[in-house]
């Protein structure tokens, strides 16, 4: 009995991949361009490289790049950070009249009025009871959205005209409200749909507005919304994978630096803090917070490095999506033993399936990090998909898929030899079997 178990011990070992060869294997899988995708898989505790293809390659990030922003700002701002958005008058109150306007001053948050978690407070309702609480019947001005606290256009010059009317491409504006959209369509100017809104609250609760051009004096600030914590923000930007999140996360990076809040700025910025870092820079072209430019550009060592610069945060590591239970990786290595056990977040666009995050342990703290980057995809992107998860698997499943020690194990091999009845050579080749198919 003893010698047939080492022969099965054997046939395991000799099916067993290391993971490089995973690595490997994986690159050579049809539809998916060897020269046109990067690998890198690191353990965390040891420094060393378990698998890597291509990782110096300079490669479309897609939103991956939300995982990088997310660093950045995450680092500067702290997880508790809020968006600051003030409400002045700049007049005197004068029996129920405010002879003067209403100034709300925009600080880029994207969760204002957001139709998706984090959603916060409702700020048209805030500054109405602000305004009643006040004792104001009437404002003599006007409402007024003072956005020059950003600087720059909406959105970064190499973005496609194509994505600009849709949701996803919707600009950054130093007021933001409603995710700058309707349904999936985008809102180019979402000031002005908030004043109608905010107009029309006022005057149904008795409050008149004469929109008069009146210049005003001295600002006094009557209200500070403020926006739900950095981290839930953060969250939700990774788990839905949104854009304008990513983009306001990068700009006020740009800001709480000393920058004018342009992306471009902000860019140049954040740059500069990974080369501080003593990052890989080589090939690297960040363009924006959110990936949606085809003009950035990472490597596998680049990603590599930025997630092993922040894997002691556990913030951090909580943003990104778990394999085959949130978010864009819901479906992800769904029920495979590391459902649960990888969080990524991913990036696609034509052609391109990228991602990049952690192995977590029972605790979720990282273990390793993962980056695939995967461009110029000819074959299906489901098939691509399947890949990269086989590849997670061969490399993975063995760390997560010891037997606890208070579990029963899934056959018993008797300490005494002799005494193996034909049932329990049955037993064992039934569950070889079993694993082979």
């Amino acid at each position: 009995m003893l010698a047939i178990l080492m022969i099965m011990a054997g046939a395991f070992a000799a099916l067993a991949v290391t993971p490089q060869e995973a690595v490997d294997e994986f690159t050579r899988r049809n539809g998916i361009s060897p020269r046109s995708v990067a690998v890198k898989i690191t353990d965390l505790k040891s420094g060393s490289t378990l698998g890597t293809h291509n990782s110096g390659a300079p490669l479309i990030p897609a939103s991956i790049m939300k995982s990088v922003t997310s660093a950045a700002l995450l680092g500067e701002a702290g997880p508790d950070f809020r968006y600051h958005t003030g409400v002045y008058v700049d007049g005197p109150l004068d029996m129920g009249i405010l002879r003067g306007n209403l100034v709300v001053k925009g600080s880029g948050d994207p969760s204002l009025g957001s139709v998706a978690e984090p959603c916060g407070t409702d700020f048209i309702a805030e500054i109405t009871d602000v305004m009643k609480s006040m004792g104001v019947h009437k404002i003599e001005g006007d409402i007024i959205i003072d956005e020059s606290a950003f600087g720059g256009s909406p959105r970064p010059a190499s973005w496609q005209p194509a994505d600009f009317s849709q949701s996803y491409g919707t600009g950054f504006h130093a007021f933001n409200f409603e995710n700058n959209a309707t349904g999936r369509k985008s809102v180019e100017n979402p000031k002005a749909g908030f004043k109608s809104r905010l107009k029309s609250r006022l005057r149904s609760s008795g409050i008149s507005i004469d929109s008069k051009d009146i210049a005003g004096g001295k600002q006094t600030l009557v209200f500070d919304h403020v926006s739900p914590p950095l981290d839930e923000i953060m969250r939700s930007c990774m788990m839905r994978s949104d854009n304008l999140f990513a983009e306001s996360m990068l700009r006020n990076y740009g800001k709480l630096t000393g920058g004018d809040g342009s992306t471009d700025d902000a860019a140049r910025r954040e740059t500069a803090l990974w080369r501080k870092s003593g990052l890989p820079l080589n090939g690297v072209t960040i363009i924006d917070g959110s990936g949606l430019s085809r003009d950035n550009r990472v490597t596998a060592d680049f990603m590599t490095a930025v997630l092993t610069a922040r894997s002691d945060n556990p913030v951090y590591a909580s943003l990104f999506p778990l394999a085959g239970q949130e978010g864009t990786l819901k479906s992800f290595l769904k029920e495979t033993p590391l459902d649960g056990y990888i969080a990524m977040k991913t990036g696609s666009m034509r052609g391109i399936q990228c991602y990049a995050g952690y192995l977590l342990d029972e605790d979720y703290a990282p273990t390793h990090t993962v980056v695939i980057i995967m461009n110029e995809i000819t074959g299906s992107r489901d098939k691509a998909k399947k890949a990269a998860e086989k590849m997670l698997l061969d490399i993975f499943t063995d760390h997560v898929s010891s037997t606890p020690a208070d579990e029963e194990p899934d056959f018993e091999v008797p300490a005494d030899s002799t005494s193996v009845t034909d049932d329990d050579l049955r037993e064992v080749i039934e569950v070889v079997e079993e694993s082979l198919r």
